[in-house]
C-alpha cells in the first residue's frame, strides 16, 4: 500500500473509531433515561468493534514508524 494510501486509510479509521466511540457514548447515555433494562450486546458489539480498528491503527502506525 502506498504511503498516501496507508495515510488516508489511517485516517478513515480514526474517523470510523470516532464514529463508534460517539455511538457507544450514547448507548451507555441510555441509563441516564431509564432504559438501563435494554441489554441486547450491542455495547459489547460496539467495544469489540472499537479494539479491532484501534488494534489496525496501531499497527498501520508502527508500521509507518518502523
Amino acid at each position: 500500500m502506498s504511503e498516501t494510501m496507508n495515510h488516508i486509510y489511517l485516517h478513515r479509521l480514526y474517523a470510523k473509531r470516532a464514529e463508534l466511540e460517539a455511538k457507544l457514548e450514547l448507548y451507555d447515555a441510555r441509563d441516564c433515561f431509564g432504559d438501563e433494562d435494554v441489554n441486547d450486546g450491542t455495547d459489547c458489539e460496539l467495544r469489540s468493534r472499537i479494539d479491532e480498528i484501534s488494534a489496525e491503527i496501531d499497527m498501520l502506525e508502527h508500521s509507518r514508524a518502523g
